[in-house]
């Protein structure tokens, strides 16, 4: 994918978008264009445009009696989901800090990201070897443990419709294909761990398990992962275990049962 490259102008239109949205949040409640241009120090103009282009993308709204702008439902959502992914990365901190000393190896916790992983948050292990903050970071499903652990949560309309995508492969170890894939997760779903040996780099192995939430959804996937010759495919079935435990000591703060 090409990078995207931005001039000072569309650096400047972003900053200036970002403002207004922290002078609404600042507001009570509601805000005019001319107090808000004030405020910031923009043309009216230049703030009425901003505000149509924010209101077509649902972040802010504008209300049809007094023409005053407030934050829409779409910043309302992505506060709510902010919190809840800090509330989760709190209360799982502590157990990824425990799992990665008992291990000697790096945990994280992962969750769903749109068709993506996202790691929100890690802890290392008392190794030589770092393998890297991956905190803040979205890879692709198919070829992580943690993803292939929040796939085979999923209805399968929607993993075919991923899969669908046509997965990249990224090492000669990835599943691409469509029933070695679905194999892959009904094992997942069974053991309930998935295992990832190569498939995302060459040399990085990994095992992770479902957290649920006290309906019992899979709301995030614990994760230990490290060098190939650390992580061998002997210490996968310990790992798993260990992996489980933690899952299940989120799963209880959450709400959840002990059942991993």
């Amino acid at each position: 994918m090409a990078a995207i490259s931005l001039d000072g102008n569309a650096v400047r239109s972003v900053d200036r978008a970002a403002s207004l949205l922290l002078a609404l949040g600042d507001s009570q409640g509601e805000a005019g264009v001319t107090e808000l241009a004030r405020r910031l120090g923009l043309h009216k103009s230049t703030a009425s445009r901003l505000l149509a282009t924010l209101e077509r993308r649902g972040l802010v709204e504008q209300d049809d009696e007094t023409g005053k702008y407030r934050l829409g439902l779409v910043v309302i959502r992505l506060a709510e989901r902010a919190e809840k992914t800090l509330d989760l990365r709190s209360i799982a901190m502590p157990e990824l800090e425990r799992l990665a000393r008992l291990t000697h190896e790096t945990t994280g916790l992962g969750v769903l990201d749109g068709d993506q992983l996202l790691t929100v948050a890690q802890a290392d292990g008392p190794n030589l070897i770092a393998v890297g903050d991956w905190t803040g970071r979205s890879t692709p499903l198919h070829c992580v443990a943690s993803g292939k652990v929040l796939l085979a949560a999923l209805a399968e309309r929607e993993v075919m419709r991923i899969v669908k995508r046509g997965p990249a492969m990224f090492t000669e170890r990835t599943i691409v294909e469509l029933e070695p894939l679905l194999a892959e997760l009904v094992r997942a779903r069974r053991r309930g761990y998935a295992t990832a040996i190569g498939e995302y780099e060459l040399g990085l192995n990994a095992v992770a398990a479902p957290v649920h939430d006290a309906r019992g959804q899979v709301v995030a996937a614990v994760d230990i992962w490290g060098p190939a010759f650390r992580l061998t495919p002997r210490r996968i079935p310990e790992l798993a275990g260990q992996a489980r435990e933690a899952a299940a000591a989120i799963s209880v703060r959450l709400g959840g049962t002990t059942a991993a």
